[in-house]
């Protein structure tokens, strides 16, 4: 089952979700097509919100033995669900994850950005919907902004509803798994690229140290979203740790 990131849907996982049977994809309450009126801005300030979401499709599937793919907030929702559900869910994959974008020097933990970076994104963002898209896009991408991926990703982060966006721009770079991580109740297979923007090395680095059952591995590429710009190699490592989980 495989869930999207920030400014995403179901969509992005199509390159990868054919090397795979018994695939469950969706779309985020407040991405994609979801019910755009579903989205209760007080609800979902909390996180929690969209993996209990995320159990209710799983529940009413009536899955079993779940292995729940995350793209990086997805990631973390992922997490979430499976610590609510682990008689549900049997592992994770977690591509480009990151407990928390933010700092917490105090507790050991170097996310990438101060406070005060993740304020002037989510200014932009509330000032200038459509031009934080397009500068943000090839970034996320890690490609030229007439790249394939970053082409894609600027028109869905555009589509998003500028409102929704704001606010789950918030949640997602405000978020803090740090103990959720350190706590996961299911293994996870961790995917990081070597050249993240958005997600250092030493977010990675930590996983494998915190994460109960983590196994990393390391994709040689650019930027925060290998299953769009290098879909194989994801599909083999997650193929290789499926096997070894069997």
């Amino acid at each position: 089952m495989f869930v999207h990131g920030y400014g995403c849907d179901q969509t992005m996982w199509r390159r990868v979700t054919p090397s795979f049977e018994r695939v469950v994809t969706y779309d985020l309450t407040g991405m994609g097509r979801s019910d755009l009126s579903a989205y209760d801005f007080r609800k979902y300030a909390e996180l929690q919100a969209h993996a209990d979401d995320l159990l209710q499709i799983i529940g009413a599937l009536e899955l079993s033995d779940v292995t729940l793919v995350g793209h990086s907030i997805g990631a973390s929702i992922a997490v979430l669900a499976a610590n609510r559900a682990p008689d549900r869910i049997a592992r994770t994959v977690l591509v480009s994850p990151t407990p928390s974008f933010l700092d917490h020097p105090e507790r050991g933990y170097r996310g990438g950005f101060s406070r005060k970076d993740l304020e002037g994104l989510i200014d932009l963002l509330q000032e200038n919907h459509l031009g934080w898209s397009a500068q943000m896009a090839p970034t996320v991408a890690g490609q030229p902004a007439d790249g394939s991926a970053a082409v894609e990703l600027t028109q869905s982060f555009c589509r998003t509803d500028p409102e929704i966006a704001a606010h789950f721009g918030r949640v997602t770079f405000f978020a803090d798994c740090i103990d959720d991580m350190a706590g996961a109740a299911r293994p996870a297979l961790i995917l990081h690229c070597d050249d993240d923007a958005l997600v250092p090395m030493q977010v990675a680095e930590w996983m494998q140290r915190h994460v109960p059952g983590a196994t990393l591995k390391v994709l040689r590429a650019t930027g925060h979203c290998p299953h769009m710009t290098v879909p194989d190699d994801v599909v083999a490592a997650m193929q290789e740790y499926l096997r070894q989980a069997a």
